[in-house]
């Protein structure tokens, strides 16, 4: 129970409880994270989030992945207007953390298509209504996807990357891949075997970069919003369709169009695999660890070095690291808080990898072989 309670001072009937006076200890927080109840805290303010996160703006999901967890460092790097949000969460407090608890979970540190992606990120225009629109926009009219599917996804990456259960990006282990080399271990342990996980490194050049799109996102999308009634968002998407088909249907006929549709597709496909990729498969992949936000960001992040073909081909996204830390800035600015960014991580001992674009994808291939071997071990002797 909270410290909070208050009783009048005749020592009647105890006065009206003022939750915002209410103290608790991280050990009460973190046994709010189940399906019943669900708390944060944020800046030292606790939230009761139970009957908000399935309204949650952001979704569902990348608030509910910080039940009985300190949310301060995502809540700052995910909001724009501060103030406008705060004022609306005030309903939702609950109490504060007692004076004798540390700001922070003990078991912290304490340390201090890319366009629709920016716009996603909120980080073009200052006004978050603006980005909001242009998203649906240039993702649903130009590129033919619901802006509410990559929020779902891309925001609960951002929040855990590398993180199984709550990082969709990753979510092909253990179907398609054994991921990471505690996680490999634990499938082979577990004599699991959906797939020959020791020949992935292999099977990757044939289900990965060329199938994503083509074969799975171009079908589930469609799924993703009757399933959820995102009416307005499949409007876009038939707004795409139709100024496609009306502009190549009358010059390459119905089999024409499909065909350039789909290579199309594969080529974009290729190019974005590759690309979100070699940050994030070659570093570390777990179990939520509820570490600090920088240590999470930049364990499971790499940069590749700055050039001008680099900037270009990964959208600026060779900047990882700066884009994981600072989620809605805008891409041009990444290359400046860079080397503040590496003196910062030098200082507090904090690994800050940065390699050659040809470096980062073969890094993809051998993480991929290296955690199927061990997967193989641990299944053929453990």
């Amino acid at each position: 129970m909270g410290s909070g309670a208050h009783s009048s001072d005749d020592g009647g009937e105890p006065g009206p409880v003022n939750f915002c006076s209410q103290q608790y200890s991280w050990a009460e927080v973190q046994r709010r994270s189940g399906p019943e109840e669900r708390w944060l805290v944020i800046n030292r303010k606790i939230y009761n989030i139970s009957s908000f996160y399935q309204r949650h703006p952001g979704g569902a999901r990348v608030i509910s992945h910080y039940s009985g967890q300190d949310a301060t460092d995502a809540f700052t790097a995910f909001h724009i207007d501060k103030a406008l949000v705060s004022k609306y969460m005030s309903s939702l407090q609950v109490g504060e953390l007692a004076p004798d608890q540390p700001s922070s979970e003990p078991a912290k540190n304490a340390q201090a298509g890319w366009l629709q992606h920016d716009y996603g990120h909120l980080s073009v225009f200052s006004k978050s209504k603006w980005n909001h629109w242009l998203h649906h926009f240039v993702i649903g009219h130009l590129k033919g996807a619901p802006a509410s599917w990559w929020n779902h996804l891309h925001f609960q990456h951002h929040a855990k990357p590398n993180c199984f259960r709550k990082d969709p990006d990753i979510n092909m282990h253990p179907l398609l891949f054994a991921l990471g080399k505690k996680l490999s271990v634990e499938l082979g342990m577990q004599k699991k075997k959906y797939m020959p996980y020791n020949q992935q490194h292999k099977y990757f050049f044939f289900i990965g970069p060329p199938a994503l799109m083509p074969l799975y996102f171009q079908w589930f999308i469609f799924y993703f919003v009757v399933k959820r009634k995102k009416w307005v968002d499949l409007a876009w998407m038939l707004t795409f369709y139709a100024r496609l088909y009306f502009t190549y249907q009358p010059l390459l006929g119905v089999g024409g169009l499909f065909g350039l549709f789909m290579l199309v597709r594969f080529i974009e496909s290729n190019w974005f695999v590759w690309v979100t990729q070699m940050n994030h498969i070659p570093m570390n992949i777990d179990y939520d660890q509820n570490k600090d936000w920088v240590s999470t960001q930049l364990q499971a992040t790499c940069n590749v070095h700055q050039s001008l073909f680099n900037d270009w081909f990964s959208g600026h996204l060779n900047f990882q690291i700066e884009h994981h830390l600072f989620p809605t800035m805008p891409r041009h600015n990444y290359w400046k808080v860079a080397p503040l960014v590496k003196s910062l991580c030098a200082k507090y001992g904090i690994e800050y990898q940065s390699k050659t674009l040809l470096t980062a994808f073969a890094d993809i291939v051998h993480s991929l072989k290296e955690s199927g071997e061990l997967w193989l071990d641990a299944y053929l002797h453990k």
